[in-house]
């Protein structure tokens, strides 16, 4: 009989071990609970880092996914298929963009929508205006270059040399970045509106519309990666839809799969015939089955179900900011972080509340919350309590 003990062994002596593991093997969950080997059972407050959207093994999910690889499971991009088609065009809805390109995951994505901005330079600027902005403390992928993108000095060690081409400046800080564009050498600029990996900061508004008035005004192109924020995550389909940004690009991966490892980038009117033929491709970018299951994800968020994330993301952070020892919550909808009175360490909190049956994440020093957007109050109402519990002993 499989016990978490046997899984853990193979993880050690089979696996890379580039992974900071909780202490915990899951063997099955449904909806918000998750169980291990021996049967203990979990509320889930991590939804795989913000993927299982919603929940484990949705019913009409499911079966989606399992109709789709019992017809074509894969076809690559020389054949047109229908779940990629259907996806493509209610994305492009959702997001008032204007066509959608799919492959496997964030790091990809943000590497497309960078490739479309300097084309887009290029074609029309010539060479010597290509490099791309980012923010210090953000956090846009692991290959070379999303690495090169990510403004956080603790992921630029051990592989030298990076990507050229990409700088970093200061979030909410609008007049650094007026200062940065005045060499005319930046073809795009590519912000999260919260930073999720590097602590849920939430971009402030005054900035965000600055920023996108400057793109405007130098022909920049301007990238919104909604890798961690979209379809969903923060009470709209998109974070930038709750401030009234309409972006070039967009990047996608995290949620919009339910569960399945699946990206994307959409690309706006300014850059929709930017990339043309052999320009870019992705062997099991569009997977059918992939596909699928993100088709039922984003059917399933609709307008009233967009409203109760953004209650239940109010509820739950007005609890959190009463807990004990809590000296701030940020974030936006599901998504959120909470900073702890000095001396109280995220991951001995995180390691308690697993002992107790509720599991949460990290991000730098803070608690970090991504439950499935399906979480009941009821089930909400539980986690505070187990949270709270483990704060008083503190």
């Amino acid at each position: 009989m499989t016990t978490s003990n046997n899984i853990k062994q193979l993880d050690k002596d089979y696996i890379a071990q580039t992974y900071g593991r909780f202490d915990l093997a899951l063997s099955h969950g449904k909806g918000c609970d998750v169980w291990d080997f021996e049967g203990n059972r979990y509320l889930d407050f991590t939804s795989g880092i913000g993927v299982n959207s919603l929940g484990w093994t949705d019913d009409e999910w499911l079966q989606a996914v399992v109709n789709q690889a019992g017809k074509l499971q894969h076809t690559s991009n020389l054949f047109f298929t229908e779940p990629s088609s259907q996806l493509a065009k209610k994305l492009v809805e959702a997001s008032g963009l204007k066509r959608a390109f799919f492959c496997n995951s964030g790091a990809e994505a943000n590497e497309g929508a960078v490739k479309t901005a300097r084309k887009y330079s290029h074609d029309k600027y010539g060479a010597g205006r290509s490099t791309v902005l980012t923010l210090v403390n953000s956090f846009h992928g692991r290959t070379i270059s999303t690495l090169a993108a990510t403004g956080q000095e603790v992921f630029h060690q051990h592989f030298h040399p990076f990507t050229d081409g990409f700088e970093y400046v200061p979030a909410n800080e609008i007049e650094a970045l007026k200062t940065r564009l005045n060499t005319n050498d930046v073809c795009g600029i590519l912000v999260e509106v919260v930073q999720g990996e590097g602590g849920v900061c939430s971009l402030d508004n005054d900035y965000l519309q600055a920023l996108q008035a400057l793109c405007h005004e130098k022909d920049i192109v301007f990238i919104i990666d909604e890798v961690q924020t979209g379809i969903g995550r923060t009470g709209t389909m998109f974070s930038y839809q709750q401030f009234g940004l309409q972006p070039d690009i967009v990047s996608l991966a995290k949620g919009l799969g339910g569960g399945l490892p699946i990206g994307s980038f959409l690309l706006g009117e300014k850059v929709e015939n930017t990339l043309g033929k052999s320009d870019h491709g992705s062997t099991f970018g569009g997977n059918p089955v992939a596909c699928a299951g993100a088709n039922v994800v984003v059917d399933k968020i609709n307008a009233d179900f967009l409203a109760e994330v953004q209650r239940k993301g109010q509820s739950l952070q007005a609890t959190l900011a009463a807990l004990p020892k809590v000296k701030s919550v940020s974030g936006l909808g599901l998504m959120l972080g909470v900073e702890f009175e000095d001396g109280v360490l995220a991951s001995d909190i995180v390691a308690k509340c697993i002992a107790k049956g509720v599991l949460f994440l990290t991000a730098k020093s803070k608690l970090r919350l991504l439950p499935p957007l399906i979480i009941s109050d009821e089930q909400i109402a539980h986690g505070m309590q187990v949270l709270k519990e483990v704060l008083e002993s503190e």
